[in-house]
C-alpha cells in the first residue's frame, strides 16, 4: 500500500459531482477544497447559507477547475434531508457522496427534529437516510462510492438495540462511539448488499486520525483531550481529510476499504487502507441496525438482505 498519498496524488476530477456533507468547516471543507481544484462539481451540504457561501467564497480564491455550489442540509431534519436529496436527484449527477458531518460528546441528551438522539440522528440515522434516498443516482455514474467518515472511536463502541434513543441512559461519549460504530456497520452492510446486488457502487469507510476541526474544537475543553494533545500530536484539518480523499477517488479501492492515517498509531501522516474492529464485519448486528434504521427514518434503500451461509 502507497503510503505517499497527499492532495497531489487527486487525480482530476472533471465532469463528476460530489456532495460533502458539513463541508463549510474542517475536514469536509479541506475535502471540498481539494476535489473542486480538482475539476468536481462540489456540493457543500450544510446548514447555514452564511457559513457555506464564506466556504464557497474561500475556495473560489484559489485557481479552481470546479465549482462549488451550497446545498441547504439539515441532518437533524428528515424533511430537509429529503428536500436536499430531491435538489440533487434534479441536477441529475451524483458521482460520490461523502457522508462527512457530525456532533460529537454532546453534554446532555438533546433530539433532532425527528427525536432521535442527536448524535445518533446526525451521525447515522441522518446519513443513512440520505444515502439511501440517494443511492439510485448513484447507481447510474461510473466509479461511483459512498464514503462514510467513521470515527477510531468505533472500536469501542457498542450498539444498544434497547435503547437506540438512550431514552433509558445517556453518556455523551459512549453514545459518540455508538453512533461511529452505526457508521462502520453502515459502511459494510452496504457494500454487502451493493456487491449481492451485482453493483458496482463501493462503500468505503474513513477516519482522520488525531485531526483539528470543528469536532476537536467542540470538544477541547474535556479532561481527556487536553492530555491527548500532551502526548500525541494532531495533524491539521488539511491532513485529517487526506484519507477521505483517498477514498473519494483511490483507483485501487476496494469495497469495505477503510482508510485512516499511517503513522503513531494511526493518529497522524498519510493516509493508508486501515482495519476496522471486528464487530463492524458482523453481519447479524448489521443487519439489525439497517432494519431498525428503516424503521426510524422510513427510508429504504431498496437493497434486500444478504443470504448468510449457516
Amino acid at each position: 500500500m502507497d503510503k505517499s498519498f497527499t492532495e497531489d496524488s487527486v487525480p482530476d476530477q472533471s465532469g463528476r459531482t460530489i456532495l460533502v456533507t458539513g463541508a463549510n468547516t474542517g475536514i469536509g471543507y479541506e475535502a471540498a477544497r481539494v476535489l473542486a481544484e480538482r475539476g468536481a462539481r462540489v456540493l457543500i451540504g450544510c446548514r447555514s447559507a452564511q457559513r457555506a457561501e464564506a466556504a464557497r467564497q474561500r475556495i473560489m480564491e484559489k485557481p479552481v477547475k470546479g465549482d462549488v455550489i451550497f446545498l441547504p442540509l439539515d441532518l437533524a431534519s428528515l424533511e430537509s434531508i429529503r428536500k436536499a436529496a430531491s435538489q440533487v436527484r434534479a441536477g441529475g449527477r451524483l458521482d460520490v457522496l461523502i457522508n462527512n458531518a457530525g456532533v460529537m460528546s454532546i453534554p446532555e441528551r438533546t433530539e433532532t427534529e425527528d427525536g432521535f438522539e442527536m448524535q445518533f440522528g446526525i451521525n447515522h440515522l441522518g446519513h443513512f437516510a440520505l444515502t439511501g434516498l440517494l443511492l439510485d443516482l448513484l447507481r447510474s455514474s461510473q466509479d461511483a462510492r459512498v464514503v462514510t467518515v467513521s470515527s477510531a472511536a468505533h472500536r469501542g463502541g457498542k450498539i444498544d438495540f434497547d435503547d437506540l434513543q438512550a431514552t433509558k441512559h445517556y453518556d455523551r461519549m459512549e453514545r459518540y462511539g455508538m453512533s461511529k460504530l452505526a457508521n462502520a456497520l453502515f459502511t459494510t452492510e452496504l457494500q454487502r448488499r451493493l456487491s449481492a446486488a451485482g453493483d458496482s457502487v463501493l462503500s468505503l469507510a474513513c477516519h482522520p486520525g488525531f485531526a483539528h476541526s470543528e469536532l476537536t474544537r467542540e470538544f477541547s475543553g474535556t479532561i481527556g483531550l487536553r492530555l491527548l494533545k500532551l502526548f500525541m500530536p494532531f495533524q491539521s484539518a488539511a491532513g485529517g481529510a487526506l484519507p477521505t480523499l483517498r477514498a473519494a477517488v483511490d483507483q485501487d479501492a476496494k469495497g469495505a476499504h477503510y482508510y485512516g492515517p499511517s503513522k503513531r498509531f494511526q493518529t497522524v501522516g498519510p493516509p493508508i487502507v486501515a482495519e476496522l474492529a471486528e464487530v463492524a464485519h458482523n453481519p447479524e448486528m448489521a443487519r439489525i441496525l439497517w432494519e431498525r434504521s428503516i424503521e426510524a427514518t422510513g427510508i429504504d434503500p431498496g437493497l434486500p438482505p444478504v443470504r448468510l451461509e449457516v
